[in-house]
């Protein structure tokens, strides 16, 4: 990766560029068995209304069994500024370092393999939000909102879009352009930023970009947020995929905790104690009556609540979709707390017994790109 061209920390690279001068951009997009959605991801990009030469697509592949790669590969003879690296790390965030590695343009862009990128001007406009905001990195809208999606997709596309389901401090929801800090939406970055701090956190397999922006804000850079560079996600496709999906999230989000104690808020906080309240006022109700009469309320309460937004967000929707909306909350809710608790017990059973954390943590780095782009070669 080449070295900055100018500026320092806390300075935009909008003041390196002339009148009229928008910056050149490496787009990257890490992957792992995207073989339903990767086409279609790359020809969006490809095709961009951006010229070819002012702007590269490298996709970092971990190890997919699918036909990601292949089909990767026959882009590659139609479009001369697509490249594939190998990320042997597998994870996302190694796959983000890998890619980051060999980009040679101006800023850095992450989408990932499986977004809908709306607009032909989506490379343009982020360009143009660069140049024009003076900024050292985006943030963009990321909306659930899919051509043709099942109502369990809808229904997850209004539950997650309100306040109970995501965290109320984040802006991934937000439609006004404006300076923010960088922590839930920041996707979008100058080479000056990872000069500055250095690239992803391999420990993370997920919240590694929470991770990251939480030291891109105690570095002092400025984050713009703008809906002109929206990506659309596809909702998952079954209760079972979303319990999965948050339950990861649930894992990232204590993991960050651990590394960054200030990133924890109450609104994290909220899922897992209920889940223990759950778990916990169940066994408790069986030896003191009272707690399990408070039980009983706070669950009937939970319920209403449930059934209230169901109502709110379901209004004038198919009945396919409402109904969908309370079991929905729960996968959120109770996936994100399974996450939460199994990454703390993991946090504190590597502190208990720090010779297995040492071990793991070999076997995570073997086979990972190091610093200087080379595989470890490190031995337990």
């Amino acid at each position: 990766m080449k070295g900055p061209k100018c500026g320092g920390r806390g300075r935009g690279w909008g003041n390196c560029w002339g009148d009229g001068e928008v910056p050149t951009i490496s787009v990257v997009v890490p992957v792992r068995n995207e073989a339903r959605s990767i086409e279609p991801t790359l020809r969006a990009l490809l095709t961009q209304d951006f010229p070819p030469h002012e702007f590269e697509v490298i996709v970092a592949d971990g190890a997919s069994t699918d036909d990601t790669v292949p089909i990767v590969r026959r882009l590659q003879g139609e479009f001369a500024n697509l490249k594939l690296v190998f990320n042997p790390g597998r994870l996302a965030s190694c796959g983000r370092n890998t890619a980051i590695r060999h980009a040679t343009k101006d800023v850095v862009v992450i989408v990932d393999g499986h977004c809908h990128i709306p607009s032909r001007d989506y490379l343009q406009n982020v360009a143009t939000a660069f140049a024009t905001s003076g900024a050292d990195c985006l943030g963009r809208p990321q909306p659930l909102e899919i051509a043709n999606a099942t109502p369990f997709q809808q229904a997850v596309s209004l539950a997650r879009s309100s306040p109970l389901g995501h965290n109320p401090d984040s802006d991934i929801y937000s439609h006004d352009a404006k300076f923010v800090a960088p922590q839930s939406t920041a996707v979008a970055y100058t080479r000056q930023v990872f000069h500055t701090i250095g690239l992803f956190d391999q420990a993370f397999d997920a919240c590694e970009d929470v991770e990251f922006n939480e030291r891109v804000h105690a570095a002092g850079f400025r984050c713009y947020f703008t809906p002109q560079v929206k990506v659309v996600y596809e909702p998952r496709r079954n209760f079972r995929a979303l319990f999965y999906q948050l339950s990861r999230y649930g894992r990232g989000r204590a993991k960050l905790a651990f590394k960054h104690p200030h990133s924890l808020t109450v609104p994290a906080l909220v899922p897992p104690l209920w889940a223990l309240w759950v778990l916990g006022g169940a066994s408790l109700g069986w030896v003191w009556p009272t707690v399990g009469g408070l039980w009983l309320a706070s669950l009937a309460l939970y319920a209403s609540v449930l059934m209230v937004a169901a109502g709110i967000l379901g209004w004038r929707k198919p009945a396919a979709v409402a109904v969908r909306i309370p079991g929905v909350f729960v996968a959120i809710h109770f996936g994100f707390a399974y996450g939460f608790w199994s990454e703390v017990v993991h946090q504190f059973r590597m502190r208990l017994w720090p010779r297995r954390g040492l071990m793991a943590q070999r076997t995570l780095l073997r086979g990972q790109p190091t610093v200087d782009g080379h595989e470890s070669r490190r031995t337990a």
